[in-house]
This record gives C-alpha cells, sequence and structure tokens, in this order.
C-alpha cells in the first residue's frame, strides 16, 4: 500500500501505526494528520478514496465525517460564548423565545451541548425535503415535549443537537452553522471542512465503504430513531437516494452529523483552537476550554446504558473506552464510520483520523493511532 505525506522524526511512531492499520484492518483509504503547538508534525494519507474508479487518497481528499460535525458547531457556540454573545447558561429561550414552549422554557444550551435537555429525538417524522429547508425541522423542536425533566439524565441528541444549537448560533448571528463557521472559522483559517459541502469540492469526495458484517439496527430503537430522524435518513446507509454518499444529502446543513472534512482540515481547526496555527492567536482561550472540558454527562444514560463515555459542553472528554485521549484538557468528537478529531491545549495537539471504510463507531483503528502519539509526545 502506497502511503503519502510524512512524519517528523520524533512521530515515526504514528506513521509506523498508520500504516499496520491497512494489514491489521483492512483499510480501504485513510488519512491522519497530528499538529503540535500550531505546527503540522504528522501529515500522511493512503489507499484509495474512490473504489470504484480507484481513484488514490490525496492530502485534500474529503470525507463524511458524521458526528464530527458536532465539534464544529460546539466550537462556534463556545466562540460566541467567548465574544460575550452567548451565556451558555442562560435559557435558550433567551434567544429563541418560540423554543419555550411545552415544558423546555428551562433548557439552557449547556444543556444540550451535554446532551440533557431531554429532547433526543422528534415525535414527528420531516421528510428529507424538509430537513434540507431546515425551518421546519426547527418548528418541531418548538413543538417537541421533553422525554424527561431537562437536565436530570441523559441521552446523546443526534441530529437535534445540530438542529438545536444550530438555530441558536443562527438567531445570534443571522446566519445558519454551516455558514457561520465557514465565515467565522473555516474560510479565515483556510480549513477544509463543511458543514454543507459546495458543488466545487465533489471531486474531491472520498466514497464511504460499509464493512462487510456491520449490523443494521433496529428501525423502532430509540438510537435508530435518534439517527436517522425517524427514519427520513437512512443509517447504515450510503446510496442514493439519501445515503452518505448522496452528493444532495452530504451538500445541506447536517450540524449534527452530516459535516466533511479532510484530516488535515480538522487537525488544523483543533490546532487552532488550542495553539493557533501558523503564527495565529489561537481560537478558544484558556478559559473558554477550561469550560469546555468541565465534565456535564457521564455515567447510564437515560436509557440506562453506560458506553463509558464523558461529555464535556459539546464534546467527549478523555476517557478509558471507547476514546482514550491525552488527559484532562483533551476534547473531541468521533464519527459513525470510526472517525475521531480532538485537541488539547496541555499538550498543544489537534489531531484529526479519518477513514471511509466504515467498521463501526469506536473501533480500534484511531484509537492506536492515539495511542502511538501519546507515546511520542512522552518520548
Amino acid at each position: 500500500m502506497e502511503i503519502g505525506g510524512w512524519a517528523d522524526e520524533t512521530f515515526g511512531g504514528v506513521a509506523d501505526v498508520f500504516r499496520d492499520n491497512f494489514a491489521e484492518f483492512g483499510e480501504l483509504g485513510t488519512a491522519v494528520s497530528v499538529r503540535v503547538g500550531g505546527r503540522p508534525v504528522v501529515e500522511l494519507w493512503g489507499g484509495v478514496a474512490d473504489q470504484r474508479s480507484g481513484r488514490p487518497w490525496t492530502r485534500e481528499t474529503v470525507v463524511p465525517v458524521f458526528s464530527c460535525a458536532k465539534g464544529l458547531v460546539s466550537i462556534c457556540a463556545h466562540l460566541l460564548a467567548q465574544q460575550g454573545r452567548l451565556d451558555l447558561d442562560a435559557p435558550v429561550a433567551t434567544y429563541w423565545p418560540e423554543f419555550a414552549a411545552v415544558g423546555k422554557e428551562r433548557i439552557t444550551t449547556r444543556m444540550v451541548l451535554g446532551h440533557r435537555a431531554g429532547v433526543p429525538v422528534l415525535d414527528r417524522t420531516p421528510s428529507f425535503a424538509e430537513i434540507a429547508e431546515w425551518a421546519p425541522v426547527v418548528h418541531a423542536v418548538e413543538e417537541q415535549v421533553p422525554l424527561w425533566e431537562p437536565g436530570e439524565a441523559y441521552e446523546y441528541h443526534g441530529h437535534v443537537f445540530g438542529f438545536l444549537v444550530g438555530e441558536i448560533i443562527r438567531r445570534i448571528t443571522g446566519l445558519t452553522p454551516g455558514r457561520f463557521f465557514r465565515e467565522a472559522i473555516g474560510e479565515p483559517l483556510g480549513v477544509r471542512a463543511w458543514i454543507g459541502l459546495p458543488a466545487s469540492e465533489t471531486g474531491e469526495l472520498a466514497r464511504l465503504v460499509e464493512a462487510e458484517g456491520r449490523p443494521a439496527g433496529d428501525p423502532q430503537s430509540l438510537l435508530m430513531r435518534i439517527v436517522t430522524m425517524n427514519g427520513a435518513l437512512v443509517f447504515p446507509g450510503l446510496d442514493e437516494p439519501h445515503g452518505w454518499n448522496d452528493p444532495e444529502l452530504l451538500g445541506m446543513e447536517l450540524p449534527g452529523a452530516g459535516a466533511v472534512a479532510s484530516a488535515s482540515g480538522l487537525a488544523a481547526l483543533y490546532g487552532a483552537a488550542v495553539t493557533g496555527i501558523d503564527g495565529g492567536s489561537r481560537l478558544l482561550s484558556t478559559e473558554t476550554v477550561t469550560d469546555a472540558v468541565r465534565e456535564v454527562s457521564a455515567g447510564p444514560t437515560w436509557q440506562g446504558f453506560d458506553l463509558g463515555q464523558r461529555w464535556g459542553s459539546g464534546f467527549l472528554l478523555d476517557s478509558e473506552h471507547p476514546r482514550p485521549m491525552l488527559g484532562g484538557r483533551s476534547f473531541g468528537n468521533d464519527g459513525a464510520g470510526g472517525q475521531f478529531v480532538f485537541g488539547d491545549d496541555e499538550f498543544g495537539v489537534g489531531f484529526a483520523y479519518v477513514a471511509n471504510r466504515m467498521i463501526g463507531h469506536g473501533d480500534d483503528r484511531a484509537n492506536r493511532l492515539v495511542t502511538a502519539l501519546r507515546a511520542c509526545l512522552k518520548g
């Protein structure tokens, strides 16, 4: 397997694991990127971006990264809080009065970021066209009765997370979350990451492939209702119409799970958040990161499942399982295809791993790379 890119000698252990992952896990196409102190120290890619044509993966290749999108909108929310435009502990209705209906008047943005708002799924099933239109989903969120007393339990909020935080961003800035991210962060930093992929970038898009034997899941379960918006979207499911290789789906704003990015773009974003890049000032202050990494949710969910996850305000935190990072200052998100991104301002690290072979949520490919990175940093 031809590997492109480079790694600083100090980080050769990451390169070794990256190469080994092709043999160990049957990688198709993949990339890993690491920034330390704002400087790129690992930029590696390899394999095939599109199995049908054999088009190779390059540094510019982008791929759907699913719930890593939550990190993009969460960084936007924390940036607005840092600017004094958003109080994460004020009721959402402060910015979005219509949201207060049917028992949601006490819900704060932090409850949403910590998956504690009580609205992980909608009773209504929007159509694909309504999801693309945005406003019908927002109205459905306004009408939704919480499943539990807000703040008293937590459950993964999936797509609703993105629409809810995204509408707060829109109410404050006048811009949809994808547009705000590009104008305030993506374009100024030059990072290859989007919520709503431009048509001009589809030529660099990797095509996802399902690994053999991935279970489909019970469509009536709460988890499947969460990740498919009651069946309006498909999961697992890749092909047109409405699958995760469908350009129409990738072009719409799905801020809970619909980001498309390159590994180098995501690593640069998180590197900018914790240290700045290319000599620029850091995007998020030490105080803002301290607020983001304070644990908000952990342990058993509303359904009684304990998957080992710890949540700060919008981000996964370091945990033994399923996503070990570098320590108490680490914050990130992972995606349904195995993608993983995080930042850490103690170590000055921005890390991102992406791939197009969807082995499963929380698989060990990225974890092995993080373990190697940790050893390199200690060395």
